[in-house]
């Protein structure tokens, strides 16, 4: 009688299978490996069996390695390879997966599964320049795989081949019209081709296809945002925003586009609404802050910080609001410390903004310098190409200076104005230069309507052809004109008859030809300073990056800036001489009284004490709009005259700009700065 003989195998693997499939994975796993031990004549189908077991067990790291020594054993054997790069990719390790999906094997593989698996890898590993054929050989065997056609527009566009990712997903949505993300990528990748047009005929489609989804409308947002199309992206937003009115993430967009809007009642809805959908949605909280710190309503931060943390949130998410709080406090190092509290993800901007004006604050002039060159690289740094548009206007305004000639003006056609109402004063100067401090003082005389930093003679200037249609402009183009002016003018702060009408926006500086065109009679308060302190206070701003204020962000752009803002005004000014008022702002900080009744009489208003207590206009003020906010509802005070002292080696390479114009303002020298 023979003894009994160990199961073949065959047998064994047969009985391990059963198991798996009757779910006892861990005693299929545990038989297979002892067959293993026992050194079968053939080990891989064991080695195979137990790599799968292990993979749906989850212990990825023995399914690897037994897929491995597999897949070793038999290179050939597709299934084999397929599951060890299936493993292997969920174990994150995509870079090994890619290695055994290699381009020979993909080509042998008559299934395209482990092309398939060699596109998908490499795509999400970046490396499209091996994606990019993986695909291609698959769509030479399928030209129908719709997935495919879309996998290989999306890595032609990473491979910046945008004109051939047009092609491959025009194809992808040839085959399937119907599906919104081949036609949104499509999209993304018309614009990447610069075929704008093209582009917002595609996401205006899906919007109109889809009426529930924001996709495409986002798409567009983001595009007109990136382009400065302020209003385009309003539009979309709030199309967005009524397909999707639950959607915190959007009402917190809106948010933030209501306060460029300078809408602040609008932007704290917004906020509101969204953390009343989300009351962890710290943007909405941030959100909240910064409106109220533009508004001076410094003392809504510690409620805002108390809700917050009902809520659950975090301290670190708050640290920025507390920093904003001890800052307004002048806790000066406190804020400092603060700021190391929050998150990179949190307002890095802002957060790096306030570092450098606090170090500015507590006399770090070095560090402050930096931290403020630091924050400025950042922004020039944006999609909306601030440096180029900046560059953009310093040419523009040097072709308008050539044209600021005597003759220019002798070229000018005859015109009579007769309209019963009076010409606006207008107030003007480089930004930084105490125009804010002196719109505040004048908005407290009863009789004046003071209207900051409004587009209505820039809209004007874009209707009626800017500074070359001057000459050509009749006493009829002149006429509607100043009604298209005055219209914008009633809609935004109506003036009551017997008001006068200042019209302040500094930059206005390089309008004086526009101006004397529309207002020949015209009054024009000058604001001046030191011109280096001026420059390195629009160093030192958080300004909105328009094309003027995106000339701050270099120390270079901005001392040419200024050369050519006070070189348009120089020879503007010795064509239209009459009716200036020149202000120094150092000056009127020594003594408003002695500043401002002299000015008043030039207007020929009655003097007002009203107009001495500037910090209580300034505070019943909705918004102040430009970046001297927190200042104005302080008392007057002198630091910032003479600042620039202290950054004098800083400067340098902005002096031989600025000295001239030193000069002829009337200021020392600044070889005495000390």
């Amino acid at each position: 009688m023979t003894a009994s003989a160990h199961p073949d195998p065959a047998t064994i693997l047969n009985r391990c299978v059963q198991l798996a499939q009757r779910g006892k994975l861990a005693e299929a796993r545990q038989q297979a490996a002892e067959a293993l031990a026992n050194r079968p004549a053939d080990p891989l189908p064991f080695l195979a069996f137990c790599g799968m077991v292990c993979a749906r067990m989850g212990d990825l790291d023995a399914a690897v390695d037994y897929l491995a020594q597999a897949h070793e054993k038999r290179p050939q054997d597709i299934t084999i390879a397929c599951n060890l790069i299936a493993t292997l990719n969920e174990a994150g390790r995509q870079q090994a997966a890619l290695d055994i999906a290699s381009a020979e094997l993909a080509a042998a593989d008559q299934s395209l599964r482990v092309a398939r698996y060699r596109a998908f890898l490499a795509q999400q590993l970046e490396r499209f320049d091996e994606a990019i054929p993986a695909y291609e050989m698959i769509i030479a065997r399928a030209p129908n795989d719709f997935e495919c056609w879309n996998n290989l527009g999306n890595a032609r566009s990473g491979a910046g081949d945008f004109a051939g990712a047009v092609e491959a997903l025009q194809r992808a949505v040839a085959l399937d019209p119907g599906a919104a993300p081949a036609r949104l990528n499509l999209g993304a990748a018309l614009l990447s081709d610069e075929r704008e047009a093209d582009a917002i005929a595609m996401f205006e489609g899906i919007a109109q296809d889809f009426p529930d989804d924001t996709q495409a409308l986002n798409q567009l947002y983001f595009h007109y945002k990136q382009q400065g199309l302020q209003e385009e992206a309003m539009e979309v937003l709030q199309r967005a925003v009524s397909r999707d009115p639950d959607s915190a993430d959007l009402q917190i967009k809106l948010g933030a586009e209501y306060s460029v809007l300078r809408d602040t009642k609008a932007a704290e809805t917004a906020y509101r609404r969204a953390l009343a959908l989300d009351p962890l949605e710290i943007d909405g909280y941030l959100g909240l802050a910064i409106q109220f710190e533009h508004t001076n309503r410094e003392d809504l931060f510690a409620p805002l910080i108390a809700e917050a943390r009902g809520h659950g949130v975090d301290d670190a998410s708050l640290a920025f609001i507390e920093a904003l709080e001890l800052r307004r406090q002048k806790r000066f190092e406190e804020a400092l410390a603060k700021l190391d509290a929050i998150p990179d993800d949190i307002e890095l901007v802002r957060t790096a903004h306030m570092r450098a004006t606090l170090l500015d604050r507590l006399g770090q002039s070095d560090d402050a310098y930096a931290a403020f060159t630091h924050v400025n690289a950042m922004l020039a740094e944006t999609p909306t190409e601030p440096l180029a548009r900046a560059s953009e206007l310093r040419r523009k305004l040097s072709e308008e200076i050539a044209l600021l000639e005597p003759s220019w003006l002798d070229s000018w056609q005859a015109a009579e104005i007769s309209d019963p109402r009076p010409d606006p004063v207008f107030l003007v100067g480089f930004p930084r230069s105490g125009t804010t401090l002196l719109d505040t003082i004048l908005m407290g005389h009863p009789d004046t309507v003071v209207m900051e930093e409004q587009p209505p003679l820039n809209h004007v200037e874009e209707q009626f052809g800017g500074i070359a249609a001057l000459p050509c402009m009749d006493s009829a183009t002149i006429m509607a004109a100043r009604a298209a002016y005055f219209a914008e003018v009633d809609a935004l702060q109506p003036v009551a008859s017997g008001q006068l009408l200042v019209d302040k926006s500094p930059l206005f500086l390089y309008r004086l030809p526009l101006i004397r065109r529309l207002f020949p009679n015209a009054r024009i308060i000058l604001a001046l300073r030191h011109p280096c302190d001026v420059v390195l206070s629009c160093l030192m701003s958080n300004f909105r990056l328009n094309p003027a204020m995106a000339n701050f962000l270099r120390l270079e752009d901005a001392a040419e800036f200024y050369d050519l803002c006070f070189t348009h005004w120089q020879a503007s000014r010795g064509l239209f001489p009459e009716n200036i008022y020149a202000l120094k702002y150092e000056e009127l900080v020594e003594d408003v009284s002695e500043q401002v009744r002299p000015l008043l009489e030039w207007l020929g208003l009655e003097w007002h004490d009203n107009v001495l207590d500037h910090t209580s206009t300034a505070r019943s003020r909705d918004l102040i709009t430009t970046a001297s906010y927190s200042q104005v509802v302080e008392p007057i005070y002198r630091r910032a005259s003479g600042r620039w002292k202290r950054y004098h080696k800083h400067l340098e390479p902005a002096l031989p700009r600025l000295a001239p114009w030193i000069a002829s303002l009337g200021y020392d020298p600044v070889g005495d700065a000390g």
